[in-house]
């Protein structure tokens, strides 16, 4: 859909209602929101049984009005949906939006409906918004072609909301405006018949009144469109707010490698989206706090904070949610400091969070001032300040008294070298006053410490990514694939022995492996390497050795080497695995192991996933997950995200590992996945060893996709 067709559909000069009725509410909600928040532009009322509804001349088709109509809101009954687009299409209308529900939703026969009312409108050339949609609101023309209630004041600003679930339109329509949040549009995709979400987030991308979009998505229907416009959304600096619905298991996969089970489709998408430098979100209050503050603040914001509050409690509750986030509190510079304390009261303590006290009864412009000074010496110092507050309201001085104190904020900030973020100390609703306040005073107020904080923290992940993805080198051209690489025909489970030399034909690097039929054969490979061994099974259709007690680790004898043996080949056999064979290989001792696992996603295609590995990976699901392709850089900081990355560098006395080791050996991995294409399912390295100064795979395990069985006719 093109992004003029849609322009052409968001900005309608009039509107007809078809099916419009006194006795359906949504009818009457979408023709008072016309009339109060469009500006005067007219308005139709179409239905062939009824000269009058809303007190209005009703027509009896769109033919019948006679005047130019750019916008059909279609809320007949879903069996003559058709045959009322195909008479907008000879009447001239070029944009539809059908309320009406009862297709693909409800099973074959609706989404056959909706399959000829799609054909219909790319036949005709018709925008085609639905059906199951409750429409739109675009605040910055104005128009409001939708069948929601609406409160008072509609206010304009710059954050878009785009939804997949109309039903939430009004809820989350309300949460903003009473945040005060300033919007562009609010867009219900409904079924996406035509209009798909990706289409509607190009338009907001390229639109002017647009800074950030706030999306709720029920799916991924599009990846690859979604990540062409994330991209667009980057270069544009707009950021994208996703809250994602449903968070299932993954979808019922019987998964062979331990990826299925610590990585669900939900962690997936989040990581998938977050790899898009898209802003991923658990709540509707941080979806709309998030967007809000990064819609309103165009400045660059960071790590560094400063707070001027006047409560302890408020100071420390802060500071609680900073030290959650990684954001940091630097001490005031000795000049700030010096004239905070000639204008504060003795009693007060000058530190950042900075707590003004309770003296700001007596002198309220206490607080503003003490922002002042700390704005004076801020640069290079702090990226960003928080003013935290009561919500404003109008209090015995009245309206005026209170806008003067807040205009006079607003001067301090407008002054400041760096930004300043109004925090209200806990969530309220800023309809009415507040937000005549806000809109007057340009100030836009983050909702409550918790929220608030989570928003801030969220604006600085999406800076970070921002500038990691702009700055990220191009990738080397994969080389052609080597020799080794198996047939299409591959299939099943390759454990060991076949696995590692596919990865060894990739240049993945590997710890030294001797294969052995009996004990004496693996007393003299275990000579040969030296030092202590690990002894393994090693039958082809063993998954995962473990599981059955196949791994003996830390002989160092050769009379350990000879039992562990026989022990293993009698275990072979009681596991119905045949006669077996043994791998040899050297203890490696120290270190940090990793699971390294590439999964092929239904949405997302081949998806990486690192973590703490061996026997623990399933236990703290510490696991980091980027779709392919990455580089040795990309695998570093998802090293650098888990909760084990301080095992990495040296905590508690153990030595530092190689993180570049890491990265290049992971990042060899993938190129494998790479070059195999859709060929495979999964493979798992569990573990990869890494030392000070190497990293090597020990385990590996390939799952082969099964063919799609050839069409019958």
């Amino acid at each position: 859909m093109s992004t003029d067709a849609l322009r052409r559909l968001f900005h309608p000069g009039a509107m007809a209602i078809v099916g419009a009725s006194d006795r359906v509410t949504w009818s009457k909600t979408a023709f008072a929101n016309w009339q109060a928040y469009s500006g005067g532009r007219p308005v139709y009322l179409v239905n062939p049984r009824h000269a009058e509804v809303h007190g209005e001349r009703a027509h009896r088709s769109l033919a019948d009005i006679g005047e130019p109509v750019d916008l059909a809101f279609i809320m007949t009954g879903t069996e003559t949906v058709t045959a009322v687009a195909r008479e907008a299409a000879d009447a001239g209308v070029s944009g539809l939006m059908v309320l009406s529900s009862g297709f693909r939703e409800t099973g074959t026969r609706g989404a056959g409906l909706e399959q000829e009312l799609a054909e219909l409108a790319a036949d005709r050339g018709l925008t085609l918004l639905g059906p199951n949609t409750i429409g739109f609101i675009n605040a910055s023309v104005p128009v409001a072609a939708a069948a929601t209630p609406i409160n008072e004041p509609l206010a304009p600003g710059p954050v878009a909301i785009l939804l997949e679930s109309g039903g939430l339109a009004g809820s989350v329509l309300n949460m903003a405006q009473a945040r005060a949040i300033g919007l562009s549009h609010v867009i219900a995709v409904g079924n996406q018949a035509a209009v798909r979400t990706a289409d509607v987030l190009e338009f907001l991308v390229r639109d002017e009144a647009t800074r950030c979009i706030a999306l709720f998505l029920e799916s991924v229907r599009e990846p690859e469109r979604l990540r062409a416009v994330a991209a667009q959304a980057l270069a544009a600096g707009k950021a994208i707010v996703a809250l994602k619905a449903g968070r299932s298991a993954a979808g019922g996969r019987t998964a062979l490698a331990h990826t299925g089970a610590v990585a669900d489709d939900a962690e997936v998408t989040r990581a998938a989206l977050a790899s898009l430098g898209i802003v991923v979100v658990n709540s509707l209050e941080d979806l709309l706090t998030t967007a809000g503050l990064l819609g309103a603040q165009p400045a660059r914001l960071g790590r560094r904070i400063a707070v001027v509050a006047a409560s302890g409690g408020a100071c420390e509750l802060i500071a609680d949610r900073a030290a959650d986030l990684g954001l940091e509190l630097p001490a005031f510079p000795s000049p700030t400091a010096d004239s905070l304390r000639r204008d504060l009261p003795g009693f007060s303590h000058v530190a950042n969070p900075l707590d003004v006290t309770g003296y700001v009864v007596v002198d309220p412009l206490l607080q503003i001032r003490a922002l002042e000074r700390i704005t004076a010496h801020a640069t290079g110092v702090f990226d960003q300040i928080i003013f935290q507050t009561l919500a404003p309201k109008a209090h015995h001085g009245g309206q005026q008294y209170t806008m003067d104190r807040y205009q006079r904020l607003a001067g301090v900030i407008g002054a400041s070298p760096v930004p300043v973020l109004v925090q209200v100390a806990s969530g309220f609703d800023l309809t009415g006053f507040p937000t005549v306040l806000s809109q007057q005073c340009g100030l836009h107020m983050l909702d409550g410490i918790e929220h608030g904080m989570t928003a801030l923290g969220h604006a600085v992940w999406w800076h970070e990514t921002r500038d990691w993805i702009g700055s990220r080198p191009a990738g080397a051209p994969l080389t052609a694939a080597p020799a080794a690489v198996p047939s299409p025909g591959a299939s099943g489970v390759w454990a060991e022995r076949q696995a590692r030399a596919l990865l060894a034909a990739h240049g993945v690097p590997l710890t030294p492996a001797r294969y052995v039929a009996d004990s004496g054969e693996a007393v003299r490979a275990a000579a040969d390497l030296g030092g202590p061994v690990v002894l393994k099974l090693a039958a082809d259709d063993l998954a995962h050795k473990s599981d059955v007690g196949g791994v003996v680790l830390d002989l160092r004898t050769a009379d350990e080497v000879r039992a562990a043996a026989a022990r293993l080949l009698r275990l072979s056999v009681e596991q119905g695995l045949g006669e077996g064979c043994l791998v040899v290989s050297p203890m490696r001792a120290g270190g940090v192991e990793l699971l390294v696992s590439v999964r092929q996603d239904p949405t997302w295609g081949p998806m990486l996933a690192v973590g703490l590995g061996g026997i623990w990976v399933e236990v703290y699901r510490d696991i980091g997950l980027a779709p392919l392709p990455v580089q040795a850089a990309d695998v570093d900081r998802l090293l650098g995200a888990l909760r084990a990355a301080p095992l990495l560098t040296g905590a508690r006395g153990r030595a530092a590992v190689s993180r570049a080791a890491a990265g290049s050996a992971i990042a060899a991995i993938a190129a494998v996945a790479e070059r195999l294409g859709d060929a495979f399912d999964t493979i798992e390295i569990n573990p990869l060893w890494v030392s000070a100064d190497r990293a090597e795979v020990l385990d590996a395990l390939v799952v082969w996709r099964t063919p799609d069985p050839p069409d019958r006719e």
